[in-house]
């Protein structure tokens, strides 16, 4: 039973009990009271009586005339004379009569009043005695309105203090209910605070768990700070703070090899003549022209949201651009601010030499970076600043227009050429977390089915993921009914999706009436989810009551974000294989995710590896303190 239940029943209890109290003890002392004023109403007409007979010669014919004129008036319930020896004279008494009241109440509260006697005289010698009892019926009737009126009066007080009582209650409900949900957050991994309430219990408590939310985001984010700056120190270039080579090589395999790869393009910047630089310049103005040259790299990248700027060594800079689809222009513009940049420093001398590579899914990292060298190296033969774009194989058979692609999506869609493919995500000790399951399409019956890489960037153009997306987890659900016995499955949400309210309202609506939602993982990209944070933090309240697990995916490239993710009650991170690839070797890697892991654990995240290619990568991701991985290495026990 509930604390303000108890409370209530407790108030009820109480205020009934008063109720009932005051209502005895009034009823009790007005019976007094009543019996008190007949008592004395029947010795005073008792003594009337008798003194009239007394003064009138009484003799029995007078007394019997008397006692029934007396009787008759209807005031007396018993009026009696007796002589001296006690023998009755005269007698009348009053049959059962209507009290007024109702007999329930009559047994309850009976009134007793004493008889008045009065001795009758004849001269100097007792005649008699007269004993009268008034009619009680007038008390009784007396009696049950004054309970009815105090029994009203106090049921309009009990009800006018139930009403006071609900205020305040209410009043205590809001800052208690207020302190429940913070500690509700924290068992969420949520860390919010709280208005503190004015009543002074409450507020103390309140004060202690805002103390503490307070006390854990510190820890939380100088924790935060601490690991971003081991992951910059293994990540990235010391002079720039751009990537640096293995980083920049890790992300490009990832972009390359990823289940939803959409190709995109690769840039090579070299800035002209290094060493002959540094010997007219100077080391100091020669690392202000690295900087300058990093700059413009960033400018430029900066207006893609899963871009990448690192350097590659001395002179080589490199920017890689996931989904970009005409890099023509964008090395127009890259081009122009290097040079611009470089022109303070080498203004009559060669300063950009620039390549870029547009490559589609599928390529070899290798084949991509020489071909890439090659038009660097022919830029670099023509002795003066430029640039070159080439073009690596590219799909004959792609749909020409975004008409053609929306037809092709639509009609798998209508006609169910939809379906999900799995990989495991396996614990470190051999066992199934879930499955991870991307979504296929079929174009034509006889076709192909065709990786997300495919058709999603277009999807999203077409603004068709939330179709594509609910169909997945239509499918997913179908899997976890059909299969009791798997622990979970994966399916993954568009940033694009989960920026429109009416496909969260859809998906809610999807998940509460389908089974099996427990076992269901929804996942979002790190990128997406804080490039539309509000969006992603709604998605999280909405699914909170599902039971669905809601995590990111290719997380910690924006490790420095993570203070964001305080309050999302998030349930798993799946890290970037960008950072798990050569983990073994790679030491300020390994430190970087061990403080990832220990951080995520405290606030009761799993850690999953994405994109582990080798075993060496795996047993280390053990020593790191990772829960699980997927990816090339990662199988299924037969």
């Amino acid at each position: 039973m509930s604390m303000f239940r108890q409370l209530w029943l407790a108030i009820i209890a109480s205020t009934l009990m008063a109720l009932a109290g005051s209502l005895l003890v009034s009823m009790l002392s007005a019976r007094a009271y009543l019996e008190s004023q007949l008592s004395i109403k029947n010795t005073d007409n008792a003594t009337a009586l008798a003194l009239s007979l007394s003064q009138s010669n009484p003799d029995e014919v007078t007394i019997e005339l008397v006692v029934a004129s007396l009787f008759d008036g209807g005031h007396y319930e018993l009026v009696r004379v007796t002589d001296p020896q006690g023998k009755t004279m005269s007698e009348r008494v009053e049959s059962a009569v209507d009290l007024g009241a109702p007999g329930w109440f009559a047994q309850l509260l009976p009134i007793r009043a004493q008889p008045g006697q009065a001795q009758i005289s004849s001269g100097w010698k007792q005649f008699g005695t007269v004993t009268l009892i008034s009619q009680s019926r007038f008390a009784y009737a007396a009696l049950w309105k004054s309970a009815q009126e105090i029994g009203l009066a106090l049921a309009l007080a009990g009800l006018a203090g139930g009403y006071m009582s609900t205020l305040v209650l209410r009043r205590l409900r809001r800052p208690l209910d207020a302190v429940i949900e913070q500690a509700q957050a924290i068992t969420e991994r949520r860390f919010v605070t709280m208005q503190e309430p004015g009543v002074p219990e409450l507020k103390k408590l309140a004060q202690a768990m805002n103390v503490t939310v307070a006390r854990l985001k510190a820890m939380f984010e100088d924790e935060a700070k601490r690991l971003e700056g081991v992951r910059r120190e293994a990540n990235c270039d010391a002079l720039t703070g751009l990537a640096n080579r293995s980083n920049f090589m890790a992300r490009l395999r990832d972009t390359v090899q990823a289940e939803q790869s959409t190709g995109g393009a690769v840039f090579i910047a070299r800035l002209a003549n290094l060493a002959v630089v540094n010997q007219s310049l100077g080391r100091k103005d020669t690392d202000e022209l690295l900087q300058a040259f990093s700059r413009g790299l960033v400018s430029v990248a900066q207006r893609f949201p899963d871009a990448l700027a690192a350097r590659l060594n001395g002179a080589d800079f490199a920017m890689l651009v996931p989904a970009l689809s005409s890099p023509q222009e964008v090395a127009e513009q890259l081009f122009q601010v290097l040079t611009s940049e470089a022109s303070a420093y080498l203004p009559d001398r060669p300063s950009t030499w620039l390549a870029c590579g547009h490559f589609p899914p599928g390529v070899e990292t290798a084949a991509i970076l020489a071909q890439v060298d090659l038009a660097l190296a022919a830029v670099e033969a023509q002795g003066t600043s430029g640039f070159k774009v080439i073009s690596l194989h590219v799909a004959e058979d792609a749909p020409k227009s975004t008409e053609e692609w929306s037809h092709l999506i639509h009609r798998a869609l209508d006609q169910k050429w939809v379906r999900l493919v799995s990989f495991p995500v396996m614990s470190l000790d051999g066992k199934l977390v879930h499955r991870e399951c991307p979504l296929r399409l079929m174009f034509d019956e006889r076709g192909e089915w065709q990786p997300a890489g495919k058709f999603l960037p277009v999807a999203e153009r077409l603004k068709l993921t939330p179709q594509l997306d609910l169909a997945a987890v239509a499918l997913g659900l179908d899997e976890l009914e059909a299969k009791p016995q798997l622990p979970g499955l994966a399916i993954n949400l568009s940033a694009s999706s989960i920026y429109l309210p009416e496909f969260r309202v859809n998906l809610q609506k999807l998940l509460k009436r389908r089974p099996g939602t427990q076992r269901l993982w929804l996942e979002v990209a790190e990128s997406g989810a804080l490039a539309h944070f509000e969006a992603f933090k709604a998605l999280c309240t909405d699914l909170r009551g599902v039971g669905c697990k809601l995590g990111l995916e290719h997380f910690g490239r924006q490790f420095s974000e993570i203070g964001r993710l305080h309050d999302l009650g998030l349930d798993y991170l799946k890290v970037d294989g960008s950072f798990v690839r050569g983990l073994d070797g790679n030491a300020g890697n390994q430190a970087f995710l061990k403080g990832l892991s220990t951080i995520a654990h405290s606030i009761g995240l799993q850690v999953i590896a994405e994109g582990v290619t080798s075993e060496t990568d795996l047993k280390a991701l053990t020593l790191v303190g990772f829960d699980g991985a997927t990816g090339p290495a990662v199988n299924e026990p037969g």
